[in-house]
């Protein structure tokens, strides 16, 4: 529930400028919310958009009003939350959970079925960054329609930035992978370097070196499908265990090894900097000896 009390400099203005201008509200929510008995009162009245505020007035908002429930089965499982609010969570995903159902997979369990459990049969699930099936670590998901919409803008900024540490195969160049990505013509999953792609850009900076691999730190600046994993191939270095862009051995490892160990955003309520970590996971630190 959100609340504000006009005061003289908003007085005049109507609630769909409230709500679009001072709390951020996407035309597709602001829609729901004014179709809606319930979410949208003026001194516990309901009232639509176009009304027009006094000072003094107490607008309320029902955020919940407007949330369409996710029809996902929910699914019982251990999620292992790193930060929990009212408006938000963070979640550290393991390997091979995915994020979402797929079409190929319709029956397995995903993250995405898991959050409906945990947050109850009529939740809606918001991820705002999704991990493939075999990345481990940080993702965010927010409880309703507006928080996700807020997060999702801040994506690719300095407001939310994620970052990511892989165990490849070699040793890139430090510095900035700046190669478009498309579609792989003959794949349905695959991606590719592609001049007439879409933009996609990677900051690389080697930590460790041992036995053939290295340690690398990855800070993607846009979000392009596989993009990390794209990227780090197209320089030579796939990840060790990519069995799409690299060589699989499930001897080494049975995933990619890719782990989202850094997560830093703009809580878009409170306006709080959250910084979250997440330790690089066993299998990828069998890989190479960290320990000097």
């Amino acid at each position: 529930m959100l609340e504000l009390v006009v005061t003289r400099a908003q007085a005049g203005r109507t609630v769909k400028s409230i709500l679009k201008g001072t709390w951020g509200m996407s035309t597709a929510l602001v829609g729901r919310l004014k179709r809606s008995e319930t979410g949208l009162t003026v001194n516990g009245q309901r009232v639509f958009t176009s009304a027009v505020l006094r000072e003094g007035d107490c607008l309320r908002v029902d955020l919940a009003a407007a949330e369409v429930p996710t029809d996902l089965d929910p699914v019982p499982m251990a999620l292992d939350v790193r930060y929990e609010d009212e408006h938000l969570l963070v979640v550290n995903k393991p390997a091979p959970l995915a994020s979402i159902p797929s079409s190929l997979v319709p029956d397995e369990p995903t993250l995405a079925g898991g959050l409906k459990h945990y947050l109850g049969e009529g939740a809606s699930i918001h991820l705002v960054n999704r991990l493939d099936r075999g990345t481990t670590g940080l993702m965010a998901a927010a409880k309703n329609a507006w928080v996700h919409d807020l997060l999702r803008r801040q994506l690719h900024t300095g407001d939310f930035q994620r970052t990511y540490l892989a165990v490849c195969v070699g040793t890139p160049v430090d510095g900035r992978i700046d190669l478009p990505i498309g579609r792989d013509p003959a794949s349905a999953i695959k991606r590719r370097i592609d001049p007439l792609g879409r933009a996609a850009v990677t900051d690389c900076r080697v930590l460790e070196q041992a036995a053939g691999f290295s340690l690398v730190e990855l800070t993607p600046r846009t979000g392009r499908t596989h993009q990390l994993r794209v990227h780090l191939a197209a320089v030579g270095c796939p990840l060790a265990g990519d069995w799409l862009y690299g060589a699989e051995d499930r001897t080494l490892i049975a995933r990619p090894a890719l782990h989202a160990a850094r997560l830093e955003l703009t809580h878009p309520v409170t306006k709080k900097r959250l910084v979250l970590e997440e330790d690089l996971p066993e299998d990828m630190r069998k890989l190479i000896y960290l320990e000097h």
